[in-house]
């Protein structure tokens, strides 16, 4: 497995335990989200091109970031189809919503910021797939395996973008936004998404 330690010492939590029991109750979902998680990630990338012209390191290395997350998107629809899993619309996690509305309006915190948080999802994304690849089918942990090598790659992309841009250091930004992403992991949420908290309930698998 690529060492994504790292990762486990960036993110401020490891993903709950009930988390994993929670994708593992439900299959489907996981891959449906997987795809619009990667799908989103790719537009972000874009939407930052077209907002930061003047901004050449942004620009290479977000290029390149979209079309990775896009490549990773037909490569989990394809799964899906091989498995029977209609791709379809799905309400978004709270996750993302819920860091971004922190991100201050002004420049260049609003750029240092909108990195930091992009960091955390793909550090979080990364961390998730180590999680379950134990736990799935031999096919999907083979995926999920070798997803950990870009995520992480991507993870450092945004982070060094929002050190490279920060007019100062970022440490204090980033552990702000790292108390914030503790808490939307760690709390409970009422529908299970791959960015999403704890059940509200306690989930019961059968280890049988």
């Amino acid at each position: 497995m690529h060492d994504i330690s790292h990762i486990r010492d960036f993110l401020p939590c490891a993903t709950p335990p009930a988390w994993v029991d929670w994708a593992l109750q439900h299959p489907d979902i996981l891959l449906i989200d997987h795809a619009h998680c990667e799908k989103k990630a790719a537009s972000t990338a874009i939407n930052l091109m077209f907002r930061y012209v003047d901004r050449p390191e942004l620009l290479d290395t977000l290029s390149q970031l979209a079309r990775e997350e896009l490549l990773h998107f037909e490569q989990v629809v394809q799964l899906m189809r091989q498995r029977d899993v209609t791709y379809d619309h799905m309400t978004p996690a709270r996750y993302a919503k819920g860091m971004r509305q922190h991100i201050r309006t002004s420049e260049p915190g609003r750029l240092v910021d909108t990195m930091i948080v992009g960091a955390l999802i793909e550090a979080r994304s990364c961390e998730r797939f180590a999680a379950l690849a134990p736990h799935v089918d031999e096919e999907l942990g083979r995926y999920y395996h070798y997803l950990l090598k870009s995520e992480s790659r991507h993870f450092e992309d945004y982070l060094k973008l929002a050190e490279q841009y920060a007019q100062g250091p970022i440490a204090e930004r980033v552990d702000f936004f790292k108390a914030v992403e503790q808490e939307l992991i760690e709390s409970p949420d009422d529908e299970f998404r791959f960015h999403s908290g704890t059940p509200e309930r306690a989930i019961i698998v059968n280890n049988e």
